[in-house]
């Protein structure tokens, strides 16, 4: 569900590219992608580094990169890092669901998480 939300408020942040008037575009923008960051840092904060190993020290480093790109996006006003993240999360919430879909099926295959 947090990915799903993060992915609607990139988008909508997306959208803030279309606005005409420039106000409401910086506030649609940067509205939407601090609510992906807070995103970010739960997602972040609820890793177990101790018992995650190596997939949780990935995915902090990956949340971090997202979350920087964001930053940047945001400062300078420019949809690409806010693409890219979209992107990643994207990737990231259907390795999950497929991961989740393989346990609740009773599945032995692993899925496999591919994050570009």
């Amino acid at each position: 569900m947090l990915f799903e939300g993060a992915i609607r408020f990139l988008e909508r942040a997306e959208g803030g590219f279309r606005i005409d008037d420039p106000a409401e575009a910086n506030q649609t923008i940067h509205n939407n992608v601090q609510r992906t960051q807070e995103i970010l840092h739960e997602l972040n904060m609820a890793l177990d580094l101790q018992s995650g190993g190596e997939l949780a020290q990935t995915l902090r480093s990956l949340y971090e990169y997202i979350d920087r790109r964001l930053l940047q996006s945001n400062l300078q006003k420019q949809s690409d890092g806010i693409v890219e993240a979209r992107r990643h999360l994207t990737i990231l919430k259907d390795a999950w669901a497929q991961m989740l879909q393989s346990q609740s099926t009773g599945s032995r295959t692993q899925p496999v998480m591919a994050v570009a």
